[in-house]
């Protein structure tokens, strides 16, 4: 391994069983150790957040399989790259096709692999950080596996500083303590890769060969080193998390500040345009319903319209957002109802609320005792709609706001004093 290589390059894993995390994938018996200790791998999309081990999973993979192994980034390959690569691999047998940010290739580009997947010419290897249900073709994603790769933990990204300490060639050169590792891990947010390389700058930067390295050392050397903005990893995630919290936080002053430096550095406009959707139902929701609206307007705009007028659009939705009442009552919701179903189970749906479309189930009481609400006063029907087991438990608490005191009022109203509103 070249010495100079980053700290992260050199210290990639080899082999399935030196890669940090990721154990519901590679651990004894997961799906796809199986699958690759099998030798016979499908076409698959690695989904998960950046230095998490996407690419060392592809490179695992192709060394294990000792198979020809072709590599495109989405970033500045184009569709005669893709058809290159399939010419070669009709060559050879079994050849792997990764492509890196498989998110970022266009329709064209993608649709230019159906035909060698499908065939078999090539497997591929897509990784992505997002979602790729929005990102992928239909066509191609149905022809792939999706495999999701899970945030380190602490535990995790501890165990690859001591390791990286301690068997790194060029570290050892250095006598290091690792007195404290808060503001390496804060500040890598996860990423392997980052953390490592962050590791290599803290103690490269020294003049001493014997270090202690501590929170305040870390982030005296970090802040003098940390890029203006990165679209490829390294404060991609930062700034979009201080972006979401100043709308959060109801400024629009902050939010239009870090839009910008989202625009200035080329960001993706649907991935920005993406987290003010979310945004707008996980923090604003019934406080004001107009915000969904206006942020899946303003998706749909952006990708009309592109840069540079985009930012306009952008920055209406922006200052809107952060300006606008909020609320995660439903998102508190759906939370407490899901920990709700993984405690309990598939409870039974009582019989008065299931469908009865066949005789057999009208028989059987399906749909007996059922009160069409309309059919009553106020359109509301006082009957159960939970299985028995948790009757009564409120999983919607309206937040404290014009439009959902509204809303409290109105069940309460209907619900007297079951669900406590």
């Amino acid at each position: 391994m070249n010495a100079n290589a980053p700290l992260a390059e050199r210290l990639r894993p080899r082999k399935l069983d030196e890669l940090a995390g990721q154990e519901h994938l590679t651990g004894n018996g997961s799906i796809l150790r199986t699958a690759i200790e099998g030798g016979n791998i499908p076409s698959m999309i690695l989904w998960g957040p950046p230095g998490v081990g996407k690419t060392t999973i592809a490179n695992i993979i192709a060394e294990t399989l000792v198979v020809p192994f072709f590599q495109l980034s989405a970033i500045s390959s184009g569709v005669k790259d893709i058809r290159e690569v399939i010419e070669t691999a009709k060559s050879t047998q079994k050849a792997i096709l990764f492509i890196d940010e498989i998110h970022r290739f266009n329709k064209g580009q993608q649709d230019a692999l159906l035909g060698a997947v499908e065939k078999g010419i090539i497997t591929l290897i897509g990784a992505t950080t997002e979602n790729p249900s929005f990102e992928v073709n239909s066509a191609l994603l149905s022809r792939c596996q999706v495999y999701v790769l899970k945030p380190l933990d602490n535990n995790d990204l501890e165990k690859l500083l001591h390791h990286a300490i301690a068997t790194d060639e060029v570290m050892k050169q250095y006598q290091v303590t690792l007195k404290e590792t808060e503001a390496l891990i804060n500040i890598s947010g996860g990423d392997a890769r980052k953390l490592l390389n962050l590791l290599e700058l803290v103690i490269t930067s020294s003049s001493k060969k014997k270090i202690e390295i501590t929170d305040d050392y870390v982030m005296k050397v970090a802040q003098k080193r940390i890029a203006l903005y990165d679209k490829q990893g390294e404060q991609h995630y930062d700034i979009i998390s201080a972006f979401i919290k100043s709308m959060r936080g109801s400024d629009p002053n902050g939010a239009v500040y870090w839009l910008a430096r989202m625009i200035e550095g080329g960001e993706d406009v649907k991935f920005i345009a993406r987290r003010m959707v979310i945004f707008a139902s996980e923090d604003i929701s019934n406080a004001n319903p107009n915000a969904l609206l206006l942020a899946n307007a303003t998706f749909d705009a952006v990708n009309k319209i592109g840069y540079p007028e985009a930012r306009i659009i952008l920055s209406q939705c922006a200052t809107y957002l952060a300006s606008s009442p909020k609320s995660n009552a439903s998102y508190e919701a759906i939370n407490e109802a899901m920990a709700a179903v993984q405690q309990h189970g598939d409870l039974p749906v009582p019989l008065h609320i299931r469908n009865a479309p066949t005789k057999l189930m009208k028989n059987m009481d399906y749909g007996k005792g059922y009160k069409y609400a309309h059919s009553f006063e106020g359109n509301f029907a006082d009957q159960e709609y939970l299985p028995a087991e948790i009757s009564g438990k409120k999983f919607y608490d309206p937040g404290d706001n014009a439009r959902e005191n509204e809303l409290r009022k109105y069940l309460k109203e209907k619900w007297k004093d079951k669900y406590g509103y």
